[in-house]
């Protein structure tokens, strides 16, 4: 299994973003897939998740109506597009296969003025 996150970068405050996690080595349509962040002397929290077959998705109360998880299982990606950023969201943000615990590397998303 592997996952290898892209699309992090410096911001400005309301600006968007969109992160991608390229996915192999499992058969992705059907694995639950997540998007977390921790952002420095906090813990890593729920962003985003996204089931595998129905497509629900679930956000953190913090994240609901600026942010959208989407997959797309041709290619083997989850994307997080990210709109009206706020300083607050400023973390390293991980791909993760729910079921065993797989995680990317991290992609680091800075929004400062």
């Amino acid at each position: 299994v592997q996952l290898v996150e892209s699309g992090g970068g410096l911001v400005q405050p309301g600006e968007s973003l969109r992160l991608s996690c390229a996915a192999s080595g499992f058969t992705f349509s059907t694995y639950t897939m997540a998007w977390h962040r921790q952002a420095p002397g906090k813990e890593r929290e729920l962003v985003a998740l996204i089931q595998g077959v129905t497509d629900s998705t679930t956000y953190a109360d913090s994240v609901k109506g600026r942010f959208t998880i989407s997959r797309d299982n041709a290619k083997k990606t989850v994307h997080l597009q990210m709109n009206s950023l706020k300083p607050e969201d400023t973390a390293v943000y991980y791909c993760n296969r729910v079921r065993g615990g797989y995680w990317g590397q991290g992609t680091q998303v800075t929004v400062s003025s």
